[in-house]
């Protein structure tokens, strides 16, 4: 079965060049179904407000909608502006995210588990 991934852009900037593909399927594998969308800070903080009732914009929200699909997130102006914060260029803070909102839709939670692996997985991609 061919790989099943889509990739929007609802934002103006340019996104960096990162394989999410690649790493998708190296932590979910190839038949898992992924929408991934980089959206608005204005949409994060909409989202964020009815999912997590909090009124702040996060910087990745990850959605489960079955065994074998899901949806990610990210807030490219909430990474750009948090990156520094992290000692992080943009562009690995953003695959970052990508990969914590993968590990989320594996079933992984928050803790020292999932930081090492985030850790691992960010070094086999060179991020």
């Amino acid at each position: 079965m061919r790989t099943s991934f889509s990739l929007i852009n609802k934002t103006r900037g340019g996104i960096p060049r990162v394989p999410f593909e690649k790493i998708k399927n190296d932590i979910l594998g190839r038949n898992y179904d992924l929408s991934a969308a980089f959206i608005t800070r204005a949409q994060a903080r909409a989202v964020t407000r009815r999912t997590k009732h909090k009124d702040k914009a996060s910087n990745v929200l990850s959605f489960p909608l079955s065994p074998h699909s899901g949806e990610i997130l990210i807030c490219p102006a909430v990474a750009r502006a948090q990156a520094p914060q992290y000692k992080k260029t943009y562009r690995a803070f953003l695959a970052e995210l990508f990969i914590h909102g993968l590990l989320h839709l594996k079933g992984m939670r928050h803790g020292a588990t999932m930081e090492h692996r985030e850790r691992k997985i960010a070094a086999k991609f060179r991020i």
